[in-house]
């Protein structure tokens, strides 16, 4: 199962217009990354839930993807992440081991290992988590006891004592056993299944990984995703450039360490550095762009010089906020405030 029914409301206003899954990571959309890993472990199946711009995830993944059959959730409200099961309980329970996953996160998924460790346990639920202590962005994590087994999560009453608190990773295997459990209506995986499950005597399990892992809940965590993946895996790490074929860079154009979707266009003596142009995006002869996002079809039409910031069309009804400004067609988001 694979969650893509979010909002993706902190990366608004680039959101009105790119559902936070298909959000391209150097060439491919986040949740892209995802299928094509699950299919080379041997997932057999897939189902993946709908409710922001559910179109345009339905037309990009089709009824297969890298080879994987696909069945669609929508939802005309948003379930959460235990809610968003139930529709797909019949299709769940049929399955060896249910793994479900954030369609908006991005990592080199050690699927493999986290099946193995699930299997070989026989636990009700193993979480994956990354090897990073928690912090107040994201949350309480997860409390591991002796022998690595969860104690805690969240703010939840530790069972026994926590001998360090990690982050989840987003992605998890569960015992079909334990689809039971599920109800009809919104609920959350962690509030409403897992913390009752652990303090009523069930076990669930973890696998700590130091794989490249990125939550893209903001602008910044986006941008750093797209700049950490393009600079390959270790130890051949460089900082390299991802320039689609189909984007327009002129030769006196100068890109460093940054990712140029198709359609992008990069005029005369422009400079491209440790940013992102998604597609459509125009940047004119002579400008400088650092650290920052274009959004999708955003056009700059006189020369600028721009730092840490994103830049996105205006679309009707979007209130900007006061860190934000507004000039003619374009609305600048500084980054660096909400990581």
């Amino acid at each position: 199962m694979v969650l893509a029914a979010g909002y993706g409301e902190r990366l608004r206003p680039l959101t009105h217009f790119v559902p936070k899954p298909l959000l391209p990571i150097c060439g491919e959309p986040v949740v892209g990354h995802t299928l094509r890993q699950l299919g080379k472990v041997g997932c057999e199946a897939v189902a993946v839930n709908l409710h922001h711009l559910p179109e345009a995830i339905g037309r990009f993944l089709g009824r297969r993807y890298f080879g994987l059959p696909i069945t669609y959730s929508p939802e005309h409200e948003i379930q959460g992440t235990l809610g968003a099961l139930y529709p797909q309980r019949e299709l769940l329970a049929r399955a060896d081991a249910v793994l479900v996953v954030n369609g908006d996160t991005l990592c080199r998924w050690p699927f493999r290992r986290l099946i193995r460790r699930h299997l070989r346990s026989g636990a009700d639920v193993t979480l994956l988590l990354y090897q990073r202590e928690p912090d107040a962005s994201l949350g309480g994590g997860v409390g591991l006891g002796a022998g690595g087994r969860v104690v805690a999560l969240r703010d939840s009453q530790p069972i026994a004592k926590v001998v360090k608190r990690l982050v989840f990773a987003g992605a998890h295997v569960l015992s079909p056993r334990i689809l039971k459990r599920i109800q009809e209506g919104p609920a959350d995986i962690i509030d409403d299944l897992y913390i009752p499950l652990l303090q009523g005597g069930g076990r669930i399990q973890a696998l700590v990984s130091s794989a490249p892992w990125h939550d893209l809940g903001t602008p910044e965590r986006y941008l750093e995703a797209n700049l950490d993946w393009v600079c390959g895996r270790w130890p051949l790490r460089r900082r390299l450039s991802k320039i689609s074929p189909l984007a327009e860079i002129a030769e006196t154009a100068i890109v460093r360490h940054s990712v140029i979707e198709e359609g992008a266009v990069v005029g005369e003596d422009a400079r491209i550095e440790g940013s992102v142009l998604l597609s459509g995006a125009q940047v004119v002869a002579g400008s400088r762009i650092a650290n920052s996002i274009v959004g999708p079809g955003a056009r700059l039409t006189a020369s600028a010089s721009i730092e840490g910031r994103m830049i996105n069309r205006v679309r009707i009804g979007h209130q900007p906020s006061p860190q934000e400004s507004v000039m003619g067609e374009l609305i600048f988001t500084p980054l660096g405030q909400g990581y």
